[in-house]
């Protein structure tokens, strides 16, 4: 069997432009004992995977040049040397950018094609969806009538915050780009929603805010947390999921040093700031999970949007428009034909 793949062909400095990327077709070794044969249905596209291009020390190991970009996949088998998966099974993967792949089994996660759509299994029923919960419940910790305000709010990570802290009894304030995305916060019953690229964006989170901030769920720093540094409360929380502001940087940002503000607010306020890999939150958390997560979206009480593009070779293209914020919902490619209609 043979996969076409796009490989990292270079480092990025900055933005990632298409030259750091490789499309190559090889040749597939048979599945061994316990492995699988598998075709990519969807592939989840991620902020994360900026990081993993770089050689910088971090959480996980870097893609080598030359290796096929990572990424979570929902793939059917179509060979196996494991009794428990059967061709024609679909499951949860790790295949990368590429139309096919062998995997080990232990890892794979057997999905229902009757519960939930199969792409939700990367976003709200998926690695997402359980960084919001986890992040927002371990860390933040939302209590009736304290307000939570989440940025990149209509990405899978951020609008599942909101809601959620809207089923803890809390007030959600989101913040988006452009008035698309703060008109869909609204559709989703947010407290309040709010254009960070509006020239008065300050004033609007004032008045989205005015009894102060208790939890803010970091996804992109930058001049939005700028923004909502001053309005934290005492004792207020901040789970730092993501900094997407500045993936792409490639020297300090103008103007003045304000890390001594950041640490004497910590100090003043008494906040509590951590950072998380929701990996770390797995062993106690993944099951509350699934059992909360597919039970509030089936009721309706979490709703989720996705952008869904077609084919592989459309990857690149809609990776660079992720770092920009060009995506609106859950961005998926769809690389071969999707399940069949069962539901």
């Amino acid at each position: 069997m043979e996969t076409t793949r796009i490989v990292l062909a270079a480092r990025p400095h900055g933005a990632p432009t298409a030259a750091d990327f490789r499309t190559e077709t090889v040749e597939l070794p048979a599945p061994q004992d316990g492995q699988v044969s598998l075709e990519t249905i969807y592939l989840s596209l991620d902020p994360y995977m900026r990081g993993r291009m770089s050689d910088a020390k971090s959480y996980a190991e870097p893609v080598p040049i030359g290796g096929t970009m990572v990424g979570a996949t929902v793939s059917r088998v179509v060979e196996s040397r494991d009794d428990n998966f059967t061709p024609g099974d679909y499951v949860l993967g790790y295949g990368g950018w590429q139309t096919h792949s062998v995997e080990g089994t232990g890892h794979l996660v057997p999905l229902d094609l009757h519960a939930a759509p199969l792409s939700t299994a990367l976003g709200v029923l998926g690695m997402p969806g359980f960084t919001a919960y986890s992040g927002l419940l371990t860390i933040g910790q939302p209590k009736p009538g304290e307000t939570v305000v989440v940025a990149a709010a209509t990405g899978p990570v951020g609008s599942a915050v909101g809601q959620i802290a809207q089923l803890k009894g809390a007030r959600a304030v989101g913040i988006a780009g452009g008035p698309a995305k703060v008109a869909y916060l609204q559709d989703l019953g947010f407290d309040a929603a709010i254009d960070h690229r509006a020239p008065d964006f300050k004033e609007q989170l004032k008045a989205a805010t005015p009894d102060g901030i208790d939890v803010y769920f970091e996804n992109v720093g930058g001049p939005v947390f700028d923004a909502v540094l001053p309005r934290l409360n005492t004792y207020a929380r901040v789970p730092v999921c993501g900094l997407i502001a500045s993936y792409n940087a490639t020297e300090a940002p103008a103007g003045p040093d304000r890390l001594g503000l950041l640490m004497r607010t910590i100090l003043t306020k008494s906040l509590t700031v951590r950072g998380f890999i929701q990996s770390e939150f797995v062993k106690d958390q993944l099951g509350d999970f699934r059992r909360d997560m597919t039970a509030w979206v089936a009721d309706g009480k979490v709703r989720y949007r996705e952008d869904i593009v077609e084919g592989l070779d459309n990857a690149v293209s809609a990776f660079q428009g992720l770092l920009r914020g060009d995506n609106f919902g859950k961005l998926v490619v769809q690389v071969s034909a999707a399940e069949p209609s069962t539901r």
